[in-house]
This record gives structure tokens, C-alpha cells and sequence, in this order.
């Protein structure tokens, strides 16, 4: 039997939980076996700026207290679903919002 294994980014880990519930109970309606969600490790993207957009304060490192640091995390899940036409018919007409981006990979 193929297998579908789905594929969920994005940045708000809430968002990723409701569409995997969505999934899921598409999966369980039409009596295909599903497991996951798997949470994969979150990325965490940082960048340190200035505070001051002049550039004026202390360039070094020591002691100014003139940086800060911006994090963007992003979030990751994984599902696998036992895949045949109407599963994959009914996952894909799910409304996904902008924000999360989807992969669908087929295996054996």
C-alpha cells in the first residue's frame, strides 16, 4: 500500500496542530490508517541589529547595550497517511492558509 507522508511548515505551531486535526479526520472518515502528527525539531532563525537606526552608541562587543536580537521560529510536523485517490483528492481540496507550506511525497 503507498503511503503519503505530509509534510507541515510554517510559524504559528497552532495553526500546524488545527490542519493536522483537519487531516486526520479526512484520513479517519475514509478509513485510512494515519499516523502522527510527528513535531520535528523547531528552527530558530536569529539576527542581532542595532537599536538605533543613526548607527551612533558602541560598535564593540563589550559592554554596550545597544543590540538586540530578532528570532523567527519555525515549526515543523509530519503525518503519514495511507494513500489512495479519494484520500489524497479530499486532503488536497483542505483549505491551507497562506502561512503553512504543505509537501506530499508518495512511497511504496
Amino acid at each position: 500500500m503507498n503511503i503519503a507522508r505530509i509534510k507541515l511548515t510554517g510559524k504559528d505551531p497552532q495553526m500546524l496542530d488545527n490542519l493536522c486535526g483537519e487531516i486526520k479526520d479526512v484520513a479517519q472518515k475514509l478509513g485510512v490508517g494515519v499516523s502522527g502528527p510527528i513535531p520535528l525539531p523547531t528552527k530558530k532563525l536569529r539576527i542581532p541589529v542595532m537599536k538605533t537606526p543613526c548607527g551612533d552608541g558602541m560598535h564593540r562587543g563589550g559592554g554596550g547595550g545597544n543590540w538586540e536580537t530578532w528570532e523567527m521560529r519555525v515549526h515543523k510536523r509530519v503525518l503519514d497517511v495511507g494513500a489512495n485517490d479519494r484520500v489524497l483528492r479530499q486532503i488536497t481540496r483542505i483549505r491551507i492558509p497562506r502561512e503553512v507550506n504543505i509537501e506530499i511525497e508518495l512511497t511504496d
